[in-house]
């Protein structure tokens, strides 16, 4: 360790930090309304109009298949998703959201609004462009599926 880098030292420090903050504050302000930070990513990733299936779910939010399923039968249990044969696959769910899921979602991003006001507020534009770039990258060089290979 004596090896590393301030800079290598304090980023996983620092993304830990980031994740942990974003993800209680957003429990905290969505507990009210039955759902987790998890939970409302799920939503999120749903939104964009067309059905996934679940692995692409999992991949999506960068969750693993028994989380996501665990995740969709308690969101299946409130109407907020709902989950269907895949038309051409017998072993895969496609999974959607319900008028419910949809109207549940507009109101958890209203909720949520001062927590991205907050995130936000301490750069520029630019620099929340370049953070999410950056973000991406390590996500990236981080995959799975990479490291396997």
């Amino acid at each position: 360790m004596k090896d590393s880098t301030q800079p290598e030292r304090e980023l996983p420090l620092a993304l830990r930090a980031a994740y942990m903050s974003l993800h209680r504050n957003t429990d905290a302000k969505f507990d009210v309304h039955g759902v987790t930070a998890d939970q409302f990513v799920l939503l999120l990733a749903l939104s964009e109009g067309r059905a996934l299936t679940q692995r692409e779910l999992a991949d999506r939010i960068s969750s693993d298949p028994s989380t996501v399923r665990a995740m969709l039968v308690l969101l299946e249990k409130t109407k907020l998703v709902e989950r269907a044969c895949h038309p051409t696959d017998s072993r895969a769910k496609t999974v959607t959201l319900t008028t419910a899921g949809k109207r549940k979602l507009r109101k958890l991003w209203k909720v949520g609004q001062s927590i991205r006001d907050d995130m936000y507020a301490c750069m520029t534009p630019d620099e929340a462009e370049t953070l999410i770039s950056l973000l991406q990258k390590i996500a990236c060089s981080l995959s799975l599926e990479k490291s396997l290979v």
